[in-house]
């Protein structure tokens, strides 16, 4: 008899050579590379090369993708056009996924299917999400877009772009972390919803859409911004004991804590766990790490939960000055290069994705003409 499981749990559902995940041991890896190694030594672009292509490149080849990473950041003039005709309220994670998907009609290329050009599709929807993002947050504030750099990194870009303001070299250096430790998780909800999408052969553009979509879930990449909410509404350190005492007392869900994979802690939560704690030092105000720390001892003391990647990154990006609903959005920014890593893969060795349901429903129901209905 074929597996049945709630939520695909435990299932594996194919074979990839991309991201390896040791639930019990709590380790991460991309393509054999340690998440701590990349975290402490790497940049983001480096990882997305690493992603794409599974060996981490030369100093030549991380130019040259630096070059065209910097090339593909500019949007269509008609895709800001398109912005302004959105409502103002439109959620940032709705306009990604909306322009997301309007770029496939400007893929001059988009019926070319060679590995090469989904090569190219990679690199142009990594560079060119933090401009969506960035230029919605202006465009729903009735401000115009600040125009992308050609010459800085990717994280110091996104962080321009969104303050007008060129960051200092530590305050890119985080977001950069922020963004590798991101990038990849092997078959996540929206992971597996780009693979499925791509396992159809539909273009990258429409897996990556499909992947946004996903993670516009409250119980994916939404958690963060549900993290950092919470936070904002105990608001002091000393109303946090009792405020989680509280939450676990009438059973409410407290995000940020607990994985389907992880028996132990998330090694990305460690990294950021630090990050938040140095960013408080740095500003002169700790009360989001201080407080994350006290909820995050008492659920680990009555509900045996850790914290996960999402509890961490979010006081992390409100003390990077990110507006909260920005959380979500700069996940994706840093997700595409896993997501599309995995579409490439999917189209490398591709089988439709097609499983069965246990039908648990009634059987032999006779058909009962319309009039004869009670």
């Amino acid at each position: 008899m074929p597996t049945t499981t709630d939520g695909l749990e435990d299932i594996v559902a194919t074979r990839s050579r991309i991201c390896d995940l040791d639930g019990k041991l709590g380790k991460l890896t991309y393509y054999g590379v340690d998440i701590h190694d990349l975290a402490q030594s790497s940049s983001f672009e480096e990882t997305a090369y690493l992603l794409w292509h599974g060996v981490l490149p030369t100093r030549a080849q991380l130019d040259d993708l630096r070059l065209r990473l910097h090339a593909h950041r500019a949007l269509p003039g008609q895709i800001i056009e398109l912005m302004h005709l959105l409502p103002k309220t439109t959620t940032p994670m709705d306009v990604l996924r909306t322009s997301v998907s309007a770029l496939s009609a400007f893929d001059k290329d988009l019926t070319d299917t060679s590995p090469q050009a989904n090569h190219v599709r990679a690199e142009r929807l990594t560079a060119v999400m933090p401009t969506i993002v960035t230029s919605w947050e202006h465009i729903r504030h009735g401000r115009e877009p600040i125009m992308p750099l050609t010459d800085h990194d990717h994280a110091t870009n996104f962080l321009y772009m969104l303050t007008g303001k060129l960051p200092d070299s530590y305050t890119a250096h985080v977001l950069d972390v922020a963004l590798i430790l991101h990038a990849d998780h092997e078959l996540n909800a929206s992971t597996f919803a780009a693979r499925v999408t791509a396992a159809t052969l539909a273009d990258m553009y429409a897996a990556i859409a499909s992947a946004v979509g996903t993670l516009s879930g409250p119980l994916h990449g939404g958690a963060n911004e549900q993290v950092i909410r919470m936070l904002l509404r105990i608001g002091e350190v000393s109303k946090a004991e009792s405020y989680i005492k509280g939450a676990l007392d009438r059973k409410d869900r407290i995000m940020g804590f607990g994985h389907r994979v992880y028996r132990t802690e998330d090694p990305r939560a460690s990294h950021l766990r630090e990050i938040s704690q140095e960013l408080g030092q740095r500003t002169g105000d700790s009360t989001w790490f201080e407080i994350s720390q006290v909820v995050e001892r008492i659920v680990k003391e009555q509900k045996g939960l850790y914290a996960n990647v999402d509890f961490y990154s979010a006081s992390v990006y409100y003390m990077l000055g990110i507006p909260v609903d920005l959380d979500t959005p700069i996940f994706a920014c840093s997700r595409v290069a896993g997501w599309t890593a995995h579409v490439l893969e999917q189209y490398a060795h591709n089988r439709l994705i097609r499983p069965r349901a246990d039908y648990k429903g009634p059987k032999n129901t006779s058909y009962v003409c319309l009039d004869q209905r009670a």
